[in-house]
């Protein structure tokens, strides 16, 4: 018989007195006692499976555990290539930015956008420039003004300690492209 697995019950390990038993052909059998069940999985040289352990008898299946194991794991791996992994990019600056910098920066920024990248845009101040948080959200706007329309604006510019952030995604546009 298979190994036991912390999720799923199999054979002896099951607890219920009674189960709602789906035989090898995926029919219902019914409700049956544990003991019942385990004599036709042990008739049909196959595994009892708990596959819904919630339900008020517990339902359990006739088949091969070793089996069922590889094909969750099997679908497990398909839906894992299906995912497309968002990476996240962030771009650094100061609120007496220059406009050359800037400029620079604002490069960067819509290569990692095209790229489908997120990007998390960040003005750190220090010191006395704390006082001056309007200087930092004037930078930030002049970034989106400089990155037109090439982008969506998933958090606005907010104050975070001694930092001021805002989060960007690819428009629908840039990010199918890249």
């Amino acid at each position: 018989m298979a190994k036991q697995n912390k999720d799923n019950r199999i054979n002896e390990n099951i607890r219920a007195k009674s189960v709602r038993l789906i035989d090898e052909n995926g029919e219902q059998a019914g409700v049956v006692s544990l003991e019942d069940a385990l004599q036709r999985a042990k008739t049909a040289d196959l595994d009892l499976v708990e596959v819904s352990p919630g339900a008020n008898p517990p339902v359990c299946k006739l088949l091969d555990y070793g089996k069922y194991r590889f094909e969750l794991e099997k679908k497990q791996r398909e839906s894992k290539k299906k995912q497309k992994q968002v990476k996240q990019k962030e771009i650094r600056m100061q609120p007496k930015i220059e406009e050359h910098d800037l400029a620079f920066k604002v490069k960067h920024i819509r290569e990692f956008l095209e790229d489908g990248s997120k990007v998390k845009v960040t003005v750190r101040f220090r010191g006395r420039e704390l006082a001056h948080t309007e200087l930092g959200k004037g930078v930030l706007d002049e970034v989106l003004e400089k990155l037109e329309d090439s982008y969506i604006l998933d958090s606005p510019p907010k104050m975070e300690g001694r930092f001021m952030n805002m989060q960007l995604s690819p428009s629908g546009k840039k990010a199918k492209k890249g």
